[in-house]
């Protein structure tokens, strides 16, 4: 069992199991939703995800074509999850919003394209320029 939260402590989760991935994205998106030169989340199958607490989410096209939705808490606004209509029945967790993260280790690095020089990366994680066509796939 995993929990996180938001800052001010108003939205909490539970996840059951491990993420089928974990990546840090570079895009010009990620970058704007975290302030910082990436975002790194960990993907979970959203029916493993018990949300409880005030939120509020925000929809946009991805430049895929995607519907992109993300999900804040409503007191501090933090990120906590993002939905990709791309990949229905997973989300992926802000993995900074989690309680414990150090057993988990970034994958891959996507949206490299968009990467700032100053955002340095593990050089060893295979690198996209952009979202690899892969899906999910759980192992249950």
């Amino acid at each position: 069992m995993r929990t996180g939260g938001c800052l001010c402590g108003a939205c909490k989760y539970e996840i059951d199991g491990d993420p089928v991935a974990v990546a840090h994205c570079h895009c010009i998106d990620c970058q704007k939703l975290t302030g910082a030169g990436h975002a790194t989340g960990a993907m979970f199958a959203e029916d493993r995800i018990r949300l409880s607490g005030p939120s509020t989410s925000y929809s946009m096209p991805a430049e895929s074509g995607n519907k992109v939705t993300r999900v804040f808490c409503s007191t501090c606004g933090s990120p906590l999850f993002g939905r990709n209509s791309g990949m229905p029945g997973y989300m992926t967790v802000s993995l900074g919003t989690l309680d414990s993260s150090d057993d988990l280790t970034p994958q891959v690095v996507l949206f490299a394209r968009s990467r700032r020089p100053w955002d340095i990366m593990d050089e060893a994680l295979p690198t996209y320029a952009t979202q690899p066509d892969w899906k999910p796939s759980r192992a249950d």
